[in-house]
């Protein structure tokens, strides 16, 4: 297994500046890529739907790390499909474009379990990525994604461009997005039962009957195996990253409330949607190919999770 070696390599970080990305950076920097030589293009400046600013992001670049997207939970997905649809596809696809027009020398694409058929059987494995049409709720924001595989594949196949594409599974941890409207799962909960502690509530409502099943990836994991694909993984095939260990929604919620110290009884809103039936990755290829295996538990992760946001609640968008 070859090692890229990373201390002159000019490195762009789409979407570094949030809550992977950091950790993304942090990482690189920790195997040796110099901080003056990674960019973290901001939207403000940076319209990556757009082609002249891809081009302009990815001029002089050795390196891209796509991380940017337009992402949420079940909410978003069922209220602006039509924008998680384009904006995804756009940025991804024409900053894929712009950094082969450019010589790039790699493109690490970072996807979404969300690409996976509804009913992949469990543990999902990479094979199975076309096996079925993605869960209704989030197939566009899935779609989207997913045709970036196809175009790096292509891309690689034609121009021979090193592009390599990453499945990484539910993320979590501090620094998360704790908007209510467009959270995902665990940081809605920490976030729900908080603030039901403030107000004094003895119920806490809950989408769904909680029998659907999620597996979480710490945002510090993610970003190591990001670090080490970008090092040491040149391959079209979409490789998966997650710890291959599932819970149910309904134990994920009792688990927050007790580690919050929540004693109220949950109300499951059945009348709401579930998503996904199971969601739990086989994760050998990234072992085999570049050797990542997360190393945090999840309970040690959500312990973390819980007390960034019980120190940054006051600066967390507010009211719900």
């Amino acid at each position: 297994m070859s090692t890229l070696n990373l201390a002159d390599k000019r490195i762009l970080v789409t979407g570094g500046a949030g809550f992977l990305g950091k950790q993304v950076v942090s990482q690189l920097q920790q195997a040796g890529a110099a901080p003056d030589k990674i960019t973290i293009p901001r939207s403000r400046d940076f319209d990556l739907r757009q082609m002249d600013a891809c081009q302009r992001a990815t001029t002089g670049q050795d390196i891209v790390i796509h991380l940017a997207a337009h992402v949420g939970g079940i909410g978003l997905n069922r209220e602006k499909p039509a924008e998680l649809f384009y904006d995804n596809l756009m940025m991804g696809t024409q900053l894929i474009h712009a950094a082969y027009e450019q010589g790039v020398q790699k493109f690490v694409c970072v996807g979404t379990i969300c690409a996976y058929p509804k009913f992949t059987p469990v543990p999902f494995k990479e094979d199975d990525l076309w096996n079925g049409y993605p869960e209704e709720t989030n197939a566009p924001y899935g779609v989207a994604k997913k045709a970036l595989l196809v175009q790096l594949e292509a891309y690689r196949q034609q121009y021979d461009f090193d592009g390599v594409y990453l499945l990484p599974v539910n993320l979590y941890g501090p620094e998360d997005n704790f908007n209510p409207s467009s959270s995902h799962v665990i940081p809605a909960l920490v976030r729900k039962v908080y603030e039901a502690q403030v107000r004094g509530d003895k119920t806490l409502p809950a989408w769904g009957d909680g029998s659907p099943t999620r597996e979480f990836l710490y945002s510090e994991d993610a970003a190591r195996g990001i670090g080490m694909a970008t090092q040491s993984y040149s391959s079209a095939a979409p490789v998966n990253l997650g710890t291959g260990s599932e819970i149910s929604i309904r134990d994920l919620v009792n688990l927050i409330c007790d580690l919050m110290g929540f004693d109220g009884e949950v109300v499951w809103q059945t009348d709401q949607p579930n998503g996904q039936p199971r969601r739990c990755l086989d994760t050998a290829r990234a072992k085999a190919a570049f050797g990542f295996e997360a190393q945090v538990s999840f309970e040690d992760g959500l312990k973390n999770t819980i007390e960034w946001y019980r120190q940054n609640a006051a600066e967390v968008l507010q009211p719900a």
